[in-house]
């Protein structure tokens, strides 16, 4: 019997190729093309999804063995996120499909090696609205967050 977090576990996989899949099929001129949501390269947004969005297993580490979330979490992935930017504005494909790999595997293995108990822990997040399980955690900044750059990517992609 398949548990809620293989389920998630699966379609944490899917995101991943799909982000590869599109990484992959970036023409060489379009690699640095600013997308408008971010005012970040294709590139940088790429590599800010592997870099950054897979981290939330730590996150999830965290809730579930109860560590308090520190004050400032959200403002301090605003700063993180800015540095990041700056720092890996010539991130190479290779580079980015590299992290989104080995990353992109570690969150898949992680969560489906949850309990399904330990998706639903929760933990207060002030950031994130307030309480929220690690599997709506995970949702939201994998799948959902995630998701909205690469839409992002595939639209500035899509422009002329």
């Amino acid at each position: 019997m398949e548990t809620k977090a293989q389920k998630l576990a699966e379609r944490l996989r899917t995101f991943n190729r799909e982000v590869i899949s599109f990484v992959q099929s970036v023409p060489d001129p379009s690699w640095q093309k600013k997308c408008a949501g971010e005012q970040w390269p294709i590139n940088v947004v790429a590599r800010h999804i592997g870099a950054a969005h897979y981290g939330a297993i730590e996150l999830a580490k965290m809730m579930i063995a109860g560590t308090p979330i520190p004050d400032g979490f959200g403002e301090r992935i605003t700063q993180n996120n800015a540095v990041h930017a700056a720092k890996h504005a010539d991130c190479s494909r290779e580079e980015v499909l590299s992290i989104l790999t080995a990353k992109g595997a570690k969150v898949v293995s992680y969560v489906s090696a949850l309990r399904d108990a330990d998706l639903e822990t929760r933990a207060d997040i002030p950031d994130f609205g307030g309480e929220i399980t690690v599997k709506q955690m995970i949702e939201a900044l994998i799948l959902r967050s995630g998701g909205e750059h690469l839409e992002s990517m595939r639209k500035t992609l899509a422009v002329n």
